[in-house]
């Protein structure tokens, strides 16, 4: 099996570093090797805070692609969207950097999660977005969301997004750590349940877990 995922999120805050560490554990659990790859990191000098992440919440060592930035092949040191990020550090975005960066680990595992930096619409230019990114690669995609006030309106939005460019979606991740108001998540969930049941028919929505269960 080899397979390539993009994992973007309704919004900046949706949980996407978790939620790539869930499913890459579900590979795992399923013998697989998997890879996860920062997309754009921003905010950080030298290394991933994600990609550090993930191994921190999938309990392993690094991996020897960490430590050669392969999986993190665009760093910048501001904490803002990849294009004012760039233009502060005064660098261009090496989107070729980033493809030989997946080729390497699809070379060489059966599974790459790319985490990408904020959601579909975030600009890598002023006219290059990253869900144009997505589509020129021909990559499926994992949409990550949660049961906050508002998400409906934002997961649709992605989803027309994804659908509008012929983009595969290939799962949803519904992140129940953001589930304070169970009236509002139950709702939800409810209703993004069935909204990809209507539009994307088969494409699976998998309840993401709380922290603990990351971890085996």
């Amino acid at each position: 099996m080899k397979k390539t995922i993009f994992i973007t999120g309704i919004d900046t805050d949706a949980g996407k570093t978790y939620c790539t560490a869930w499913l890459a554990r579900q590979y795992l659990d399923r013998g697989l090797t998997v890879a996860t790859q920062k997309f754009i990191q921003t905010g950080n000098v030298g290394h991933s805070e994600d990609i550090d992440a993930h191994r921190r919440l999938l309990g392993i060592d690094p991996l020897p692609e960490d430590l050669d930035m392969t999986t993190s092949p665009v760093v910048f040191s501001y904490p803002a969207s990849a294009q004012l990020a760039a233009r502060i550090d005064g660098r261009e975005i090496d989107l070729s950097a980033i493809d030989r960066s997946t080729a390497t680990l699809a070379s060489r595992y059966d599974v790459v999660l790319i985490e990408g930096a904020g959601g579909l619409m975030v600009p890598v230019t002023d006219d290059f977005f990253t869900v144009d990114y997505i589509a020129s690669r021909n990559l499926p995609v994992a949409v990550v969301t949660n049961g906050v006030l508002g998400s409906i309106n934002h997961t649709v939005l992605t989803l027309e997004a994804l659908e509008r460019r012929g983009i595969a979606v290939d799962c949803v991740l519904y992140n129940t750590y953001f589930d304070r108001d169970k009236v509002i998540a139950a709702d939800t969930r409810g209703f993004i349940g069935r909204y990809v049941a209507r539009h994307f028919p088969g494409t699976p929505v998998f309840d993401v877990p709380v922290l603990d269960d990351v971890v085996k």
